[in-house]
């Protein structure tokens, strides 16, 4: 048996251990329908966000991260799931656009988030391109294909990276390991092996669908590791939000913030 409390108080029991997502159904539809993730802690440790497919085996203090708090605020943690799910968004369609683009990685931040790519020789990408890349991110948001999780051994995701040669991704598995991880995970866009893929601790949001609103907003250049003796990227910017409306905000915000420094 699994005891849930909500963050009102009431508990919850399982019999065998739910997702986060069947929390969030077991309290009703339209919770389900519109929860983009879950914030877990177990035992009084600090909460951890989750995925909607992330399974609580203990007893939990759960609460469902939809896109606005219960004061009628954007959720913070909404912000999070949708920008790191948008950064996978955003890179799939790079390299559908320019096939050979090595990723590196592509954090959520604040106001936004970046990928960090390797373009092929001879190949650039520029404002000019913002446009397209916007318009191929939309195709994939509107297939709505789910965010799926799948986890490998050590030796094995190892093996499997080793066989994509990105070094890259190699280091990024590596530092995880030296971190503590014994697993290591990717996210699907849709189906593994079948869908655009990227290794990845996650969380992100249930599925593409879920991004409301979007815009390749920048680049900039970076170095592998901040070290400028080391490769040099292409840093990519966008941003995320649950409505047109919110993103529009946002940009107008930028906007007068920019003709404020001038």
């Amino acid at each position: 048996m699994v005891r849930i409390t909500l963050p009102d108080g009431s508990v919850k029991e399982f019999a065998s251990a739910p997702t986060a997502g069947e929390v969030a159904a077991s309290i009703g539809a339209g919770l389900a329908k519109s929860a983009l993730g879950a914030r877990v802690s177990i035992g009084g440790a600090n909460s951890e966000l989750v995925d909607l497919a992330h399974r609580i085996h203990s007893d939990a203090q759960v609460a469902i991260v939809t896109a606005k708090n219960r004061d009628g605020t954007v959720s913070p943690d909404a912000l999070y799931l949708l920008r790191h799910s948008c950064a996978h968004i955003m890179a799939e369609a790079i390299q559908r656009l320019y096939p050979g683009v090595q990723l590196v990685y592509g954090p959520p931040l604040e106001t936004n988030f970046y990928y960090d790519m390797l373009f092929p020789d001879g190949r650039i990408m520029s404002a000019d391109d913002f446009e397209k890349v916007e318009a191929e991110m939309a195709r994939i948001v509107a297939e709505n294909r789910a965010f799926t999780r799948y986890e490998l051994p050590i030796a094995d995701g190892m093996k499997k990276l080793q066989g994509e040669g990105s070094k890259f991704k190699l280091d990024n598995a590596q530092r995880a390991v030296e971190a503590g991880s014994t697993t290591l995970s990717w996210y699907a866009t849709g189906e593994p092996g079948k869908n655009w893929e990227d290794l990845c601790r996650g969380p992100h949001v249930p599925a593409t669908g879920k991004v409301g609103a979007f815009k390749v907003l920048s680049l900039a250049s970076s170095y592998w590791k901040g070290d400028e003796k080391l490769d040099r990227m292409t840093r990519v910017y966008g941003t995320a939000f649950t409505t047109k409306d919110e993103l529009d905000a946002q940009i107008r915000l930028q906007e007068e913030d920019k003709c404020g420094d001038h």
